[in-house]
């Protein structure tokens, strides 16, 4: 007999623990369900980047000295800088520089590690493209500032 109300209790007592659980969870989702929602809708609704947000590169082509440090940092070795050493200067010029945002992950070492801060980040995030070779970006569409559109 002792057996047996010692199973009734255990049993009970594993009810009321089952039953605070099952009401701890409807809590949460009723305590969710009363909040607004955060989605953006991307197409209709802009995004507001963090502070340090790390979007597509800007380069200013005066400011490079094409020392290639950006390439030494890069963990995929990224940047294609293509320089010619002039003798009458005894300096490098460059000829092109580019970036491929297909491949780029947005680390933020070039920008970092650049000597001439000819680097930096832009908060554009929309690189969205039909074909993958169009993210490839040279040092023309590098210099082009992003225009923000509000929409």
């Amino acid at each position: 007999m002792f057996r047996f109300t010692k199973r009734i209790t255990d049993y009970s007592q594993e009810i009321s623990q089952a039953s605070k659980y099952i009401g701890q969870g409807f809590n949460v989702t009723f305590d969710h369900m009363s909040r607004a929602p955060i989605t953006v809708h991307y197409p209709y609704g802009e995004m507001i980047p963090s502070e340090r947000f790390r979007g597509r590169i800007h380069f200013e082509f005066d400011k490079c000295i094409a020392c290639e440090v950006c390439v030494r940092v890069c963990p995929i070795n990224l940047p294609v800088v293509d320089w010619e050493f002039k003798s009458s200067i005894k300096k490098k010029q460059l000829k092109s520089y580019s970036i491929d945002f297909g491949v780029c992950i947005f680390c933020g070492n070039c920008v970092e590690y650049c000597p001439t801060n000819c680097l930096s980040m832009t908060e554009e995030y929309a690189l969205s493209v039909y074909d993958r070779h169009e993210l490839n970006f040279d040092h023309m569409a590098l210099g082009r500032i992003p225009t923000v559109t509000a929409i």
